[in-house]
């Protein structure tokens, strides 16, 4: 009997449980299906199946090696694999549990009803700190740490199925897809992946908790594993792992051949927690992909959104160039550091007052490492509708004197800017027009003008948000907000939340 092993976002055979454990029964056929409803959701993006492709080629090779090549169909996976079921003796299904967004939860309700009514079971181990069902967030923490701490699951020599067609991957996921140029995306890839993560821990990573703030350091100084993460070309294990083994020797040397390398580390082993702490938020609560998550903000701004602010926002021509630096970057490369993203999310949602929906949309297709259980939370939380997580309202201009001093960021991004004096390029339509021209840059013809001012709008919206935050029935509502999703790291004498509360990121 042939024990299907269905590939989803583990793409490695390291640290696989569920290959692992299928290896153990009997001979495994491993399967990725190509479905187009998958790739045809808002979220999707050309530069998230060209990673995955890339990936795939890797978990192919790496299977063949061990016996089996990975085997590709396409279509709605209730009907492929009832046609593999029916057409080999299939034992048992095995996959990893996944939190994806709600048609991925809706398509494995589909599956398991489908596979009770075939009789086949349905195995699904656990691959994050992700607790499915009821759970408790006070113990939450000690069950992370043990799952971290077991043993990696080794990859398993297989049996070769000859009788079965490998099938082939395309080069985009169905005829009417739109390819989506990204022209410094991260490659995918077990090796990719490898690479990221040891050259992270051995050589980039010394000023991690010091430079992962700024777009001008935080490309090289953070680990840029996150989209491995997300497409499980590497394990959270085999991360958290690697980075206490890292730390565990960096202990044995001398206080000065550690150099900044422990206080780093330790930032970003507290990231990797993160991770699976925000995940669980939509896991245990579907339905904030989309609906605010404190529902008492219904209505504050879904029927004021401007499409004009939402569009030129989406391009990257707000009028504030380091927002603009931030879009266009993001657009070219698939990545940005974690602080700017809460800028960019924080200007939709404040300045801008659109509501966090549409943004959220627009940026999940271009993050090439989109997480859905990392990503809603945190734009919600960025967006003020959490209930229990302060109101982060970014200042454009602040942000860019900050983190791009200079302006250099800016000027690789926005080269109309080019010729803009240091003094100007943060707030260049204060330029009078003798200086726009000397810059040669009309503010209005080459580039905008801001939208809004910046800091009436950022008043404004603070007002609107803090009163509702004030009505008793919000009160209430974040009270048990804060007792399904908050974390319990950080809690007031009083028993409420901090001002802080969970408020971290998946900087990687």
């Amino acid at each position: 009997m042939i024990q299907l092993v269905w590939f989803k976002r583990d793409l490695r055979i390291e640290d696989n449980e569920a290959l692992s454990s299928a290896a153990r029964r009997g001979p495994v056929l491993p399967l990725y299906i190509i479905e187009p409803d998958l790739w045809r959701q808002p979220d999707s993006s050309g530069r998230h199946w060209a990673f995955c492709r890339e990936s795939l080629l890797s978990l192919r090779e790496a299977l063949a090696a061990r016996g089996q090549p990975l085997v590709v169909r396409q279509g709605p996976a209730t009907l492929v694999l009832r046609e593999i079921i029916r057409s080999v003796p299939v034992d048992a299904v095995w996959s990893h549990q996944e939190t994806g967004n709600r048609w991925s939860f809706e398509r494995d309700k589909s599956v398991a009803a489908m596979l009770a009514e075939e009789g086949i079971p349905w195995h699904q181990p656990r691959q994050h700190g992700v607790v499915r069902g009821r759970c408790d967030r006070d113990a939450w923490s000690k069950q992370w740490e043990r799952l971290m701490s077991c043993q990696r699951f080794e990859p398993p020599r297989l049996l070769p199925l000859h009788q079965i067609e490998p099938g082939t991957l395309p080069k985009l996921p169905f005829e009417a897809y739109e390819d989506d140029a990204c022209a410094e995306r991260q490659a995918g890839g077990r090796k990719a992946a490898m690479d990221a993560l040891d050259t992270f821990l051995e050589l980039r990573g010394e000023r991690y908790h010091r430079e992962m703030s700024s777009p001008l350091t935080a490309g090289v100084s953070c680990s840029r594993i996150s989209t491995h993460l997300a497409f499980g070309t590497l394990s959270m294990r085999e991360a958290v792992q690697s980075v206490r083994q890292r730390r565990s020797i960096l202990r044995q040397l001398p206080p000065e051949a550690r150099g900044n390398w422990p206080h780093a580390l330790s930032a970003f082993d507290g990231r990797l927690h993160w991770h699976c702490h925000f995940m669980q938020k939509l896991e245990s609560d579907p339905r904030i992909e989309n609906e605010n998550m404190q529902r008492t903000m219904d209505g504050l701004r879904e029927n004021e959104t401007d499409l004009h602010f939402l569009e030129s926002w989406m391009r990257g021509e707000t009028g504030w160039p380091f927002v603009d630096a931030c879009m266009r970057a993001l657009r070219e490369t698939g990545w940005l550091n974690f602080r700017m993203r809460a800028m960019l999310m924080s200007v939709a949602s404040y300045q801008l007052w659109l509501h966090w929906r549409m943004p959220s949309l627009h940026l999940a297709r271009l993050f090439t490492d989109y997480e859905p259980g990392i990503h809603y939370p945190q734009v919600q939380m960025q967006a003020g509708t959490t209930g229990i997580n302060s109101l982060r309202i970014y200042n454009p201009v602040k942000q860019s004197r900050d983190q791009d001093p200079d302006g250099d960021f800016i000027r690789r991004w926005l080269p109309e800017l080019e010729g803009v004096k240091p003094v100007w390029i943060h707030t260049p339509w204060l330029m009078s027009g003798t200086e726009q021209k000397a810059s040669g840059v009309i503010i209005g013809k080459q580039y905008p003008p801001p939208l809004v001012d910046h800091e009436a709008a950022a008043r404004q919206a603070r007002s609107r948000i803090v009163k509702v935050r004030r009505e008793p029935r919000a009160l209430h509502e974040s009270r048990d907000i804060f007792e399904r999703h908050g974390s319990r790291r950080r809690i007031r004498r009083s028993g409420q939340p901090s001002p802080q509360g969970d408020l971290f990121g998946h900087d990687t």
